[in-house]
């Protein structure tokens, strides 16, 4: 584990390990507002020696941007007093601590994967993206976003960019991945456009390029800027955007350009290549075109995945890999989720050799974890 304890050190962050709480939605948040149990979930992490924490999605403000009532908002005086709460008990702990920010797009029309539709908020408003296709059924449910619509939305995502800096988060983390309404831009079947936000690979990334600019031009050069993007879909775990490091390579250069500082690049298993002939991941593909510090994600510390079929190898077989990925500069950074869900303390643990006493990660019952 040492390699994953060194200093991380970019132009705008500095963290004092290589090893990050990943984003993990848990819905409790009631109406939106996270409340003193959410500060000391995180605090637990931070305690427990996680240099970085990501939290869970927040969602901007626009009216169809949540499909779920108890998921945090990112703006509304109360909602953003609770994040001021969160940050707070942080960095006490001695962790940074960034948002990710988020728009759930077309998902917010889909009774299969919400599971409180019956409680959907603002249900007068109809979910949005792109082209109006929903992206488990891909029919057309709704009209697709005007210029209008657009442009507020992008609005939006730079006052929540702006207001992270206000409340002393150490950054900010845009979602674009996992089919919610940035990476409904980016994916062909859900972007038919005819227009600047359609088209080619290259054209398709319009959308996210005005975003980061407009949390840009409202944190200043300074802040550093997170961008989550991935392969996989809702429903589509390898409809893929890109098939080569030059398709790859295309899709990169708009969001560099557009201020992204550090990309958190989300794949199943961390250990698994990306392109045929290669023995890189995702991550490391996208440090190598990019030469901007990465962060790679994806079943480290367990034991199964969400379907129960066995992750390759041992927990610690793949945590040596882990180690000499960091160590030979592959990526820069590790995201850890599920396990860390179930266990706080298990990067002390890890680290210690206690693994006997790690609490293992179960689905669903880590997800309701009241720790």
């Amino acid at each position: 584990m040492k390699p994953l304890f060194k200093l991380f050190e970019s132009e705008k962050l500095s963290l004092k390990n290589r090893i990050v709480m990943a984003p993990l939605t848990r819905s409790f948040s009631p109406n939106g507002v996270p409340g003193e149990h959410v500060a000391q979930y995180y605090r637990r992490r931070a305690e427990n020696e996680v240099g970085l924490i990501i939290t869970e999605g927040t969602v901007i403000n626009d009216p169809a941007a949540s499909g779920d009532p108890d998921v945090p908002r990112f703006y509304g005086e109360d909602a953003l007093n609770g994040w001021a709460r969160v940050v707070e008990e942080v960095h006490a702990a001695g962790a940074k601590i960034v948002p990710q920010i988020w728009h759930v797009g077309m998902t917010r029309a889909s009774d299969d994967y919400w599971t409180k539709s019956d409680k959907l908020p603002n249900p007068e408003a109809p979910a949005v993206g792109p082209s109006g296709i929903e992206v488990y059924t891909m029919d057309r449910t709704s009209e697709p976003m005007t210029e209008e619509r657009t442009q507020s939305i992008i609005a939006a995502y730079g006052q929540a960019g702006g207001d992270a800096k206000r409340l002393g988060f150490d950054g900010v983390e845009i979602h674009g991945a996992h089919s919610y309404l940035i990476d409904e831009f980016f994916w062909d079947k859900t972007n038919q456009r005819t227009d600047k936000y359609g088209g080619d690979l290259v054209q398709r990334t319009r959308f996210a390029v005005e975003v980061i600019e407009a949390v840009r031009k409202a944190v200043g050069p300074d802040f550093p800027i997170i961008f989550r993007m991935s392969q996989w879909k809702l429903g589509e775990h390898r409809s893929n955007l890109f098939n080569t490091p030059d398709e790859l390579a295309l899709f990169l250069r708009p969001l560099v350009d557009a201020g992204v500082d550090i990309f958190h690049i989300s794949t199943y298993r961390f250990y698994t290549p990306e392109f045929e002939g290669s023995e890189l991941n995702l991550a490391a593909w996208v440090k190598k075109l990019t030469n901007k510090p990465t962060i790679a994600v994806g079943s480290v510390g367990l034991t199964s995945d969400l379907s129960s079929a066995n992750v390759e190898g041992s927990v610690e077989t793949n945590l040596k890999k882990l180690s000499d990925d960091i160590e030979r500069e592959a990526y820069d950074l590790i995201a850890i989720g599920r396990a860390l869900l179930a266990d706080p303390a298990w990067v002390t643990k890890t680290r210690d050799g206690r693994t006997n006493e790690i609490i293992p990660f179960h689905f669903p019952e880590s997800l309701k974890t009241l720790s």
